[in-house]
């Protein structure tokens, strides 16, 4: 029988590339351990992005590329994964309690961005993540209505907010803080103020992530984003339309310049599918998300049908990824949230935690 080696196991495994990390499990540093014994291997992989939704059929398909190994007989593939905190804006520092923050932008309204953001962080948490939602339009917050939470955060003793808690996520927002039908009459500091405010004094409890749900634009909140929160990385919301896309590019170009690297394009209501013929129509153009993907060199993260559904459950306060956990578009918005962590995953690492405080003094 020839003998087994950790080198053969190791090239077996090089042969199955990662979709959402569109590299091998062994270039990208999933492999965290190689048992041999006789012809019985073990293998763990780690990797760096919540995935539960494919974590048996990853272990099969390392499993089988394992087997193929001469003289392995049996083969156990553990998969699981750690989330770590990667490198934000050269002049911030990560905010405690929070690993890595990720904001949803768009270049103008109506584009679903919302619906998009709240989706991407339930998405998460159903991958195995902890994730945190800030909704940071000041001027016309949706996420309470979204998630359907009602009533007022609780306030500690050292005047910060415990976080509103719905279906496993953390969230906050100024909509929690006054009355669904009060209009935030407030110049730009006032805004950018009640933004870091939100962000810093709120007890976020140990998240991978936080999604920050931005106002559409490129306007004072996102500058103060840009400037003053430790962004790890972007995701831009668009639909197929020629406008829609115009706008998208602003917002990304935005990111460019402040160096938040954009993880990718979310294609919103790319295709209708009638509910009564089963008819699929373009209605605001195709194409439009993959050409901008292409055009940047970034990736399309997916595209999402114009459904009834999706604005009927976020209405409710029970968006689709809780409401209908099995359905076709839960299943999209799990695939978004896997290649967006995937895609943060292989972004440098944030080390500045690992090592010690150094302070110097006269005594």
């Amino acid at each position: 029988m020839a003998e087994v080696t950790k080198e053969l196991v190791e090239a077996a495994i090089k042969g199955y590339v990662e979709p959402h990390l569109q590299r091998d499990l062994v270039t990208a540093g999933s492999v965290k351990g190689i048992v041999i014994e006789g012809g019985q291997v073990k293998v763990t992989v780690v990797l760096g992005f919540p995935a539960r939704g494919i974590q048996e059929s990853l272990a099969e398909a390392v499993k089988a590329r394992v087997l193929t190994v001469p003289g392995v007989a049996q083969a156990q593939v553990d998969v699981g994964w750690k989330v770590q905190a990667h490198s934000v804006q050269k002049s911030l520092k990560p905010i405690d309690n929070v690993k890595n923050i990720i904001a949803v932008a768009s270049g103008k309204g109506g584009v679903g961005k919302s619906t998009t953001a709240v989706n991407l962080a339930l998405a998460l948490v159903a991958e195995g993540a902890r994730v945190g939602l800030l909704d940071a339009d000041i001027y016309g917050p949706s996420q309470p209505r979204m998630l359907g939470i009602t009533g007022k955060p609780e306030l500690t003793g050292d005047n910060s907010l415990q976080p509103m808690v719905a279906y496993e996520l953390q969230a906050m927002s100024i909509g929690f803080l006054i009355d669904e039908e009060t209009p935030m009459i407030w110049r730009g500091p006032m805004v950018t103020q009640a933004l870091e405010q939100l962000l810093n004094d709120t007890n976020w409890s140990d998240l991978d992530y936080l999604i920050i749900d931005l106002p559409p634009g490129t306007g004072d909140t996102q500058l103060t984003l840009a400037q003053k929160v430790p962004v790890s990385g972007a995701v831009i919301v668009t639909t197929p339309q020629d406008i829609a896309l115009l706008d998208a590019r602003k917002g990304l170009k935005m990111f460019q310049k402040v160096e938040v690297p954009v993880l990718g394009i979310v294609e919103n209501m790319s295709t209708h599918i009638c509910s009564k013929c089963g008819h699929e129509e373009f209605i605001f153009g195709s194409g439009g998300g993959q050409s901008m993907a292409d055009q940047y060199g970034i990736d399309l993260l997916g595209s999402l049908p114009l459904d009834i559904h999706i604005r009927e459950e976020t209405d409710n306060g029970r968006p689709t990824v809780v409401a209908q956990p099995d359905s076709r578009i839960t299943a999209i918005y799990r695939e978004i949230a896997r290649r967006t962590a995937a895609k943060l995953s292989l972004q440098t690492k944030d080390y500045a935690a690992k090592f010690p405080r150094i302070v110097i003094q006269n005594n």
